[in-house]
């Protein structure tokens, strides 16, 4: 008779349930498979909105925040110390945002933004939060095993660097400041929100290089 482990079926189940969708996400997309199926809306256009609004439309209001801030000492200064209000002089304040704390890279520092419980996110600045920051897998190595979980995002941090890891709560929100890249001292806002990145105010990306038109 096979030898049953009572710890490794724990384990098992526990790694099948994780991966399962939360009811919220299991009703919209039944909600959308019968909209689909009376020819109500087309799943390509769904599609494609999302993606606009997770890739473009959310993150650039947080590029322009990031950009503001590396050509306005005064803006920095304030977004450092309240968040809130710096960012409701764009008019980009809302209900994710309304208890936000900005982190700031330095040569010495590298900040990273997970929410272990869930997948709190500033979504009003971000827009939508990528499939990967709400995956069990991220939000668990991310505390334990920072470095890790930035390697494979293709991201190496020197032992020299000490690397903070910021733990979101609906209560508390956290955008990593990045570090502005060098040789961009004549570039105006526009150009230098061209060059953030959605991860790098996350804090999955960190060498933002001289390159207009980097995709978010």
């Amino acid at each position: 008779m096979p030898e049953f482990d009572s710890k490794k079926v724990a384990d098992i189940h526990q790694q099948l349930h994780s991966h399962l969708p939360s009811d919220s996400a299991l009703r919209i997309k039944a909600l959308e498979t019968l909209l689909v199926d009376k020819g109500l809306v087309n799943p390509d256009t769904i599609d494609a909105w999302v993606e606009a609004y997770s890739e473009e439309i959310g993150p650039k209001r947080g590029a322009e925040v990031v950009a503001k801030a590396w050509s306005d000492s005064k803006f920095k200064q304030k977004l450092m110390q309240d968040a809130p209000a710096a960012i409701d002089e764009l008019g980009y304040l809302g209900k994710a945002t309304a208890h936000l704390k900005v982190v700031e890279n330095t040569d010495d520092v590298h900040n990273l933004v997970v929410c272990t419980l869930c997948s709190c996110y500033p979504f009003s600045i971000l827009g939508i939060a990528p499939a990967w920051y709400k995956a069990a897998a991220y939000r668990s190595r991310a505390v334990r095993d920072p470095r890790g979980v930035l390697a494979e995002f293709g991201v190496h941090i020197n032992n020299e660097v000490e690397i903070r890891v910021w733990d979101s709560t609906a209560e508390l929100r956290y955008l990593v400041l990045p570090q502005r890249p060098a040789g961009t001292e004549q570039m105006g806002e526009d150009e230098l929100a061209g060059l953030v990145t959605r991860n790098s105010m996350i804090g999955t990306d960190r060498d933002l290089g001289a390159n207009p038109g980097r995709a978010y």
